[in-house]
């Protein structure tokens, strides 16, 4: 029986375990490869569980409406994913604390409460779209959600307050495999496969450009980077106890995931384009209960169910990734360090804050004429209003010199995840004004903002190139430095463009909040 301090220190990952005093040298294929098993995970998982309820609702409205057109978009995410998810790995792995935390430590309180106060209230409104989601693949079968959403949640939290990171991990690679079941729908709806491979590098619109379809696009990004994959998988990384020792096995498991999850989402957008875009125009999406109801009328052999199986999967996959996030964030307010590995009677805020998450979001989704479409808008545009301050953080904390030390941001790294960080603001900044002014022309408005960006981009990045520092000269072995303790460092001096920079985040922050206020407010009354 290994001692608590062997289990409190080595790796216990899906696939295997590394111990506590393992140096990481590494010498053949099957070495590296039994290393990568251990490690694989958080990276995996994050980008899986983002293919979520509202992933899935997503990508089969583009393929209903737009059939394969829309593919061009998905191949882009891939190099997005692994330079935005890549930084927080980084940073969970040097600095070992929850993204929550270090936000709070480096930026101050009231910024770390603030991001940490909205991942919670976007993380709730998510969670009940994933029950959603429960909810409308059930009722394919015959299922009433008042049967269907109390198991879910009884199940989500059985696995993940059973005490072992292990465990948790096993169960949730289960959910990853049933992914895969996006194969037989693919071999049933028999895609015209010439198209996707036209469609996946030449950009196009079914019916042309419209608000509609650039909305969707957006929308499309919008639900494959999302903040609370950001906060998962910090954390889930430093509960893992994942040190930068492994940290290229972790780039591995997030590259994998990365592709894994573009790749299903292409599948997915062409088995709906096969099966119903010739049912149909542009505005022919309901919900997913109407995409598995159609493609069983339409296409027959089982496609409905295994549509309905793999929405089901996506549900509660994206429901147990987002209240472990949020439980995450909770501890990082609480300046806690439960995970996992934490008995049920040890960790009672932690567990409970994950139980009393699944409660509510599952009474809201059951209450009769519950405003799940005003949730499901909320959701949207929360996205657009927090990604742009969450990915400028992780950009910040990433050229942290006190922070990261030897693992800072490179020069070439910086000028890549500044435009891609640019990018992702622009389309965010893009939803969330299309969603509150829903009459707004969304192409014209996109390409004012995208102007604005190109401009800031040409003044911004040789300004910042020409402050970059050279790196600094380590005496210890690079995969050995750690953040020293946040509380030791000294208070983080800002240069006048980031305070002007975080100033301009801050007044978006309370100018869209209000107005997001102000909408719901509207649609409510109305």
């Amino acid at each position: 029986m290994p001692s608590e301090k062997t289990i409190e220190h080595r790796i216990s990952g899906a696939f295997g375990t590394i111990k506590e005093h393992d140096t990481g040298t590494r010498r053949g294929a099957r070495a590296r490869l039994l290393t990568l098993l251990a490690i694989i995970g958080p990276g995996l998982i994050v980008m899986v569980g983002d293919n979520d309820a509202g992933g899935v609702s997503t990508y089969a409205q583009a393929g209903q409406n737009f059939g394969y057109t829309l593919l061009w978009t998905l191949p882009l995410l891939i190099p997005v994913l692994i330079i935005v998810q890549e930084m927080v790995a980084r940073l969970g792995a040097v600095t070992g604390v929850g993204h929550g935390r270090l936000i709070r430590e480096r930026f101050g309180r009231r910024w770390g409460n603030v991001s940490i106060g909205s991942i919670l209230v976007l993380n709730f409104l998510i969670i009940v779209t994933e029950f959603i989601g429960v909810s409308l693949s059930m009722k394919y079968f015959g299922v009433s959600p008042f049967i269907s959403i109390p198991v879910a949640a009884v199940m989500l939290f059985g696995v993940t307050a059973s005490g072992s990171f292990q465990r948790w991990e096993r169960f949730m690679m289960i959910f990853v495999i049933i992914n895969f079941f996006i194969v037989p729908l693919v071999l049933i709806t028999k895609p015209h496969f010439s198209s996707v491979a036209t469609h996946l590098v030449i950009p196009g619109i079914r019916g042309g450009t419209s608000s509609a379809a650039v909305l969707l696009i957006i929308s499309i990004i919008g639900t494959t980077v999302a903040p609370w994959q950001l906060y998962f998988q910090q954390s889930n990384i430093v509960d893992k106890k994942i040190t930068p020792r492994w940290l290229n096995y972790e780039r591995v498991d997030t590259i994998i995931g990365s592709i894994i999850v573009v790749v299903a989402a292409a599948a997915l957008i062409a088995a709906c384009a096969a099966g119903l875009a010739g049912h149909g125009g542009t505005a022919s999406y309901t919900n997913a209960l109407g995409v598995a109801r159609g493609l069983g009328r339409y296409v027959g052999g089982g496609s409905g169910t295994i549509f309905a199986i793999f929405l089901l999967n996506a549900s509660v996959i994206g429901a147990a990734a987002v209240t472990l996030a949020s439980s995450y964030a909770l501890s990082d307010l609480a300046g806690s360090r439960q995970s996992l590995n934490s008995r049920l009677r040890d960790a009672k805020g932690f567990f409970g804050a994950f139980a009393g998450l699944l409660v509510v979001a599952g009474v809201v989704t059951l209450i009769p004429g519950a405003p799940l479409g005003i949730i499901t808008l909320a959701v949207q545009a929360m996205c657009g209003l927090m990604l742009p301050s969450t990915t400028i953080f992780v950009l910040l904390l990433c050229n942290d010199r006190q922070v990261l030390g030897p693992w800072v941001n490179g020069r070439l790294l910086n000028v890549v995840a500044t435009i891609v960080v640019t990018i992702l603001v622009v389309l965010s900044i893009t939803m969330m004004v299309s969603t509150l002014f829903t009459s707004i022309n969304v192409t014209a408005l996109l390409g004012v903002l995208g102007a604005v960006a190109f401009v800031c981009l040409l003044v911004g990045l040789p300004i910042g190139l020409r402050r970059s520092s050279e790196p600094e000269v380590y005496d210890s072995d690079k995969r050995d430095w750690r953040t020293p303790r946040l509380t030791l460092l000294a208070p983080l001096r800002l240069s006048l463009s980031r305070k002007i920079l975080l100033r301009m985040v801050a007044s978006y922050l309370v100018v869209a909040g209000v107005l997001l206020i102000v909408r719901i407010a509207q649609l409510i009354v109305s």
